[in-house]
């Protein structure tokens, strides 16, 4: 694991800047959900009800996976 160090501006905590940081790489899924969840310092339970309130979508089914879901 690599070490980032940088400034941030004032106003602006540590813990928001690593929990963003964390949700953008989900989002581009640069890390699953529970290295992001990890990186951000919280449970992958709470990671996940965090994300979802800022509209991320945890679950990403492509049209056809659904459909097959929804047959179970």
């Amino acid at each position: 694991m690599s070490t980032l160090m940088i400034e941030l501006p004032s106003g602006i905590l540590p813990e928001d800047a690593k929990f963003l940081m964390a949700v953008k790489l989900f989002e581009t899924e640069k890390l699953s959900i529970g290295q992001a969840a990890k990186l951000a310092g919280y449970s992958k339970a709470t990671f996940i009800e965090l994300v979802s309130k800022l509209g991320v979508a945890v679950v990403n089914y492509s049209p056809e996976d659904l459909a097959q879901e929804m047959l179970l």
